[in-house]
């Protein structure tokens, strides 16, 4: 019976040994779970899939690092343009690089993409996706109440630069919108939020 790796055991074998089986373990851990998370983000199932190899391959072929330093922080070096892991663990620093490369896809996909993901996203508009239902859950005060209070337009906002980190160009990109759009939706997202909680 084998033990089970951390996540940075994985990643130390796949970038330092090339070790195949360490990928599977990390792959089969992480593909699904950053799959569904993107689907989320994408109505393409396609480029939704492509994202996803393309973000282990970069694993695999050591474009993007992961690393450790000594306070359980995680980065990456070349490959992610230079972004941190999200809470020093290996799920955020996938999702990072697997996000960014979102955004690239999207911006290739061009109007067409973008046409796509508003009518899917129209077309789901009423399903709350599991990702809102923790936001809702989350028992801070009032704050998952004051959350469920802000329109769909606001909440996706704060979700694509709060909780996901997007910078507002990437937010625009990601939310087929204007960076002026974001920021005014931003600004009123947290002004809303500050009224809810005063």
């Amino acid at each position: 019976m084998s033990e089970t790796r951390s996540d940075g055991e994985l990643l130390r074998a796949v970038a330092e040994d090339a070790d195949r089986r360490a990928f599977e373990e990390l792959y089969r851990r992480y593909a699904p779970w950053l799959t569904a998370r993107m689907r989320s983000r994408c109505a393409d199932a396609g480029i939704v899939d492509d994202v996803v190899q393309e973000t282990f391959l970069a694993v695999w072929r050591g474009t993007a690092r992961y690393r450790e330093d000594a306070a359980g922080a995680a980065g990456t070096s070349s490959g992610t343009r230079g972004a941190h892991g999200a809470g020093g663990d290996a799920a955020g620093w996938l999702w990072r690089i697997a996000s960014r490369r979102l955004i690239d896809a999207l911006r290739g996909a061009g109007a067409r993409g973008r046409l796509r993901q508003t009518l899917a996203r129209l077309r789901h508009r009423d399903e709350v996706s599991a990702e809102e239902r923790v936001l809702a859950g989350v028992e801070h005060g009032d704050l998952a109440g004051a959350l469920v209070r802000l329109s769909p337009e606001l909440r996706a906002v704060l979700q694509a630069t709060v909780v996901d980190g997007l910078t507002t160009r990437e937010a625009a990109v990601l939310l087929g919108i204007p960076p002026g759009t974001v920021k005014t939706r931003a600004m009123r997202a947290r002004k809303q939020l500050r009224e809810a909680l005063a």
